[in-house]
């Protein structure tokens, strides 16, 4: 709780414009802070007079007992008849998660008509599912969601909780960290358990992409983090594997919802859908122009590959917005990713650093690209590409 000592406060209006939130304004001549203050206490640096204060006791959220928290979960998000890919991607990463807390690893379906879908959830790692099958649950809603995964997380208090940064789960889940009084990190694109004293880190991008910050919840429980489909690498299929279904029955005024959904309609997919191409060649700036990309097709058809960009050359109008790769566009992972001509800025990497071999061709031979490559060439486009295109077919044609 922030503080006001109105008899020390001389009314300089200083920490009304510290305040990184406007949530303090002046009124009669005092700060009032409003709802929105969170307790960052830049107000209290600010102040020369020492007149603002936090009350530890309540800024701090206290649990019942940390040791009480146990156990990796995986918020595996079903719809339409489908498990989404994220789903058996986030239980790769879980699993290496759970392995080195030595804590089971748990699955949670909500849906109707989930068919063996849990099953399938084993076979990709988890030791246990809940299982919540609904018909209440066919088509998703913001508040049934929200309301049953919160209980259940109150009830069985894990120590992690992943999910999906999709649409679904940028839009329910954040509901779900507010109710379990927990903190929510956002679109993670590095997740792992610091050895000390078992808190995870939760990396993702941060101001525009300029910086990775690494960020812990060390005081609460759970903790909870959203990932990006196409970040994270599932894991393959096993058969042997075996795991506990457990079919949960929730409260049924969990299951009635205040929002009516009168239509589900899927967009049209875009013809260009470079996340599902094995191989992808990539533009930058280094291109010069938008001709370039006429090369970049000839590669891609040589490889049987499709034809992607970096924001740079989407913004300047050379190539359509489908193609963009990086932090504002599409997440990769194909088994061969050529990046030509782009300089390897951080919005980028972070959208095809998961890609199994990088390749990168440019010319200048300090460019950050060659950080993350497997394989780098420094030489010009326009010469390099054209001879790596005729050792491709005479290949072909031996």
């Amino acid at each position: 709780m922030l503080r006001i000592d109105k008899d020390i406060c001389i009314g300089c209006g200083i920490c009304e414009e510290s305040c990184p939130f406007g949530s303090i304004e002046m009124v009669d001549g005092f700060p009032v802070a409003g709802e929105t203050c969170n307790l960052c206490g830049a107000c209290v640096e600010a102040c020369d007079v020492e007149a603002m204060s936090i009350d530890q006791g309540e800024a701090t959220k206290q649990k019942d007992d940390l040791d009480a928290y146990a156990g990796i979960w995986v918020f595996c998000e079903f719809a339409k008849g489908t498990l989404a890919p994220v789903a058996t991607e986030l239980l790769g990463i879980g699993r290496t998660l759970a392995d080195d807390r030595k804590v089971p690893l748990t699955a949670v379906l909500l849906g109707y008509q989930t068919g063996d879908s849990g099953q399938k959830l084993i076979g990709h790692g988890a030791d246990r599912v809940y299982r919540v099958d609904d018909p209440a649950l066919e088509l998703f809603t913001d508040d049934v969601y929200e309301k049953i995964l919160s209980d259940l997380i109150l009830e069985h208090k894990p120590e992690i909780v992943l999910a999906g940064a999709t649409a679904i789960g940028r839009s329910f889940v954040p509901g779900v960290a507010t109710t379990v009084d927990a903190g929510l990190t956002a679109d993670c694109t590095r997740l792992e358990i610091r050895p000390e004293d078992g808190i995870l880190l939760q990396t993702r991008p941060a101001f525009g992409g300029n910086i990775m910050a690494t960020i812990v919840c060390p005081d609460t429980r759970p903790q909870m983090a959203t990932v990006r489909p196409k970040v994270m690498k599932e894991l393959p299929f096993d058969t042997q594997r075996q795991g506990e279904i457990i079919d949960i029955a929730p409260d049924p005024e969990n299951l009635t919802s205040r929002i009516e959904v009168l239509e589900s309609v899927s967009e049209q997919q875009s013809k260009v859908n470079i996340q599902e191409s094995d191989i992808l060649v990539s533009g930058g700036r280094g291109l010069e122009n938008e001709k370039g990309f006429e090369l970049l097709a000839k590669l891609a058809e040589a490889l049987g590959a499709k034809v992607s960009a970096s924001r740079a050359v989407v913004d300047a109008g050379w190539i359509p917005y489908p193609h963009q790769v990086g932090q504002t566009g599409k997440t990769v992972a194909p088994k061969l990713y050529i990046a030509c001509g782009i300089s390897g800025a951080i919005q980028h990497v972070a959208g095809m650093q998961s890609s199994e071999t990088i390749v990168a061709i440019n010319r200048d031979s300090d460019a950050p690209i060659f950080n993350v490559a497997d394989f780098g060439v420094v030489g010009d486009i326009y010469e390099v590409i054209p001879k790596l295109i005729d050792k491709i077919e005479e290949k072909r044609g031996q």
